[in-house]
């Protein structure tokens, strides 16, 4: 799929601002970024629920910009489901084979493919109203990979399930989006589930494109402050505070990434890297870790510096030692 300048506008407000974007057979693109920053609206655009101002979509060199949603070759799964309560299972996953004009003993084959893709196996008569939340999740996807749709269209799918369920569906995601090798977008505000699911991450903010790049690039190199506190970065430090610690950054400061620190209370020998005498200002429970915040003070005159790192076996607020930065895991911002 390309879409190639998209701009969107709801009354005088510019919603999705010149955006485009490629996706390459097979791929899965998360769409991220925070609420109102426009992901939603650019998925409604590519799937044909809402026009742009400006702008074209196309498939494989076909223009699909005017073409309503069935006539494209994609395929969509919002995060309430709309699955049909009076239906079962087997009945709401053959819906659009069924709309296609597919005959019986080709749905009945299809369905059954498709429930053991996501793990349902057998709940072809199962009722809806007996399924689980998850249960429930898995159905959309499997009636949205029916009709084996070229690229699926997936709008916070994950959005209303607590936690844990979202983080382990999250995982069975990626593996049915592999198994089928339909190419996907999926749109969500949550980092952990965008990095579980994509290939790649498109990081959106009022509308335009941040950061586009592989999951694992646009966390190592964000490229902006917002992009990088967006991630989940902790340690984003303005160039005041990456020159009193002799790193060098770009116009906008650094990140530095929590393998960069290492700590030893009381003070070592320090390793490779910078070295600062730090201070444990605070500590908090996180779980299976504790986030821990040092402040270091560089040199008088330079302003303190404060940096987080987590670990298991937390030291005592007031505890001082030898904090090693290894600049090998800093990157600049701009």
């Amino acid at each position: 799929m390309q879409a190639r300048d998209l701009t969107v506008r709801f009354g005088a407000a510019t919603v999705v601002d010149d955006v485009s974007l490629d996706v390459a057979p097979g791929e899965v693109v998360a769409l991220v970024g925070p609420s109102g920053c426009g992901k939603s609206t650019l998925l409604r655009v590519l799937a044909g629920l809402e026009a742009p101002a400006s702008g074209a979509v196309s498939w494989a060199g076909d223009d699909l910009t005017r073409r309503p949603p069935d006539q494209r070759p994609f395929g969509l799964m919002f995060q309430d489901h709309a699955l049909f309560p009076h239906r079962t299972v087997g009945e709401n996953v053959a819906f659009g084979l069924r709309m296609r004009g597919d005959r019986r003993p080709a749905r009945q084959a299809r369905v059954a493919e498709v429930l053991e893709l996501v793990g349902l196996g057998g709940f072809d008569d199962r009722g809806i109203d007996t399924l689980s939340g998850g249960e429930s999740q898995r159905v959309a996807l499997a009636r949205s990979l029916a009709p084996s749709p070229r690229l699926l269209m997936l709008d916070e799918p994950l959005g209303s399930l607590d936690r844990t369920l979202r983080d382990r569906l999250a995982h069975d995601l990626r593996a049915v989006l592999a198994a089928s090798g339909v190419a996907a977008i999926h749109v969500t505000h949550d980092q952990e589930e965008a990095y579980a699911v994509a290939d790649r991450l498109v990081v959106l903010r009022a509308g335009r494109v941040q950061r586009d790049g592989p999951a694992a690039e646009v966390w190592r190199d964000p490229g902006s402050p917002f992009v990088a506190r967006f991630l989940g970065h902790a340690n984003v430090l303005d160039p005041a505070a990456a020159g009193a610690l002799g790193l060098a950054g770009g116009l906008a400061g650094v990140v530095v990434r929590e393998a960069a620190l290492a700590f030893s209370s009381p003070a070592q020998t320090a390793g490779n890297g910078r070295t600062w005498l730090a201070t444990v200002v605070d500590v908090r429970f996180r779980g299976a870790t504790s986030q821990v915040t040092l402040r270091v003070a560089p040199a008088e005159g330079r302003p303190s510096v404060e940096l987080a790192l987590h670990t298991a076996a937390p030291p005592a607020v007031g505890a001082t030692g030898t904090l090693v930065i290894d600049p090998g895991e800093v990157s600049p911002l701009a």
